[in-house]
C-alpha cells in the first residue's frame, strides 16, 4: 500500500522539509518568512493526525505506512529544529537532546523488532505528549513574534525546553522497558 491517501499524506511531511527550510532563503520580509514557515509547519504537522485517522477510516493501514509515519515526523521535527538553531531561536543543546533521543530510540526499536521484542518499546502516552509539546513549540519559535497577545518566542522557548525534558524522560522510560530484554540478550 505504497500509494494510498494516508501514505501520500505522510510523504507530504517529508516533501515539506526543503520547502520550510527554503522559505528562510527567500528575499522577503522576515515577518512574512516566519508566518509562511509557521503556517506550512502547522499544515504539514496536522497531516500526522489526519493520515492516521484516514488510514483507519479507509482501512488503508499498512506496515509501510506504520514505518514511514514516525520517520516523517522525526525528519520534520529534526529539520525544523536545525533551522531554529541556525536562526538562534533554539538552543543547540535542546536540539542535540531531541535529535539524539530520536536516533537512539529508533535504533532501540529496530533492534527490539529484530529480536522479536518490539512490544516492550511500543509507543507510550509519554512519547505522544512529548511529540505534542514539540509540535506546539516549533511553530511558536518559527513565528517568533506576538500572536493574539502571546509572545511566541518566549512560550516557544519554554515549551521546547519542556519537550527536551519530556524527551529525556520518555527515553528513560523506553530504555527501562527494554532493559529486561537487553539483559537477557547480553547474558547469552
Amino acid at each position: 500500500m505504497f500509494l494510498t491517501i494516508p501514505t501520500l499524506m505522510t510523504w507530504t511531511r517529508i516533501v515539506a522539509i526543503p520547502l520550510i527550510v527554503g522559505i528562510f532563503y527567500l528575499p522577503i520580509e522576515p515577518a512574512s518568512r516566519n508566518l509562511i514557515a509557521t503556517v506550512m509547519f502547522v499544515v504539514f504537522a496536522a497531516t500526522d493526525w489526519l493520515d492516521g485517522y484516514l488510514a483507519r477510516k479507509l482501512d488503508q493501514t499498512s506496515s509501510f505506512g506504520a514505518f514511514l509515519d514516525p520517520v516523517a515526523d522525526k525528519f520534520l521535527v529534526c529539520a525544523s529544529l536545525l533551522v531554529l538553531v541556525h536562526l538562534h531561536r533554539a538552543d543547540v543543546f535542546v536540539a542535540l537532546i531531541i535529535v539524539g533521543r530520536e536516533i537512539a530510540i529508533s535504533a532501540l526499536r529496530e533492534w527490539m523488532a529484530q529480536i522479536g521484542a518490539s512490544r516492550s518499546v511500543a509507543v507510550h502516552m509519554l512519547g505522544k505528549v512529548k511529540t505534542t509539546v514539540q509540535m506546539v513549540a516549533i511553530p511558536f519559535l518559527l513565528y517568533n513574534g506576538v500572536l493574539w497577545g502571546i509572545d511566541t518566542r518566549f512560550w516557544g522557548s519554554v515549551l521546547i525546553w519542556a519537550a527536551a525534558v519530556l524527551t529525556v524522560w520518555s527515553m528513560v522510560y523506553y530504555l527501562r522497558k527494554a532493559l529486561p530484554e537487553i539483559r537477557a540478550r547480553v547474558k547469552r
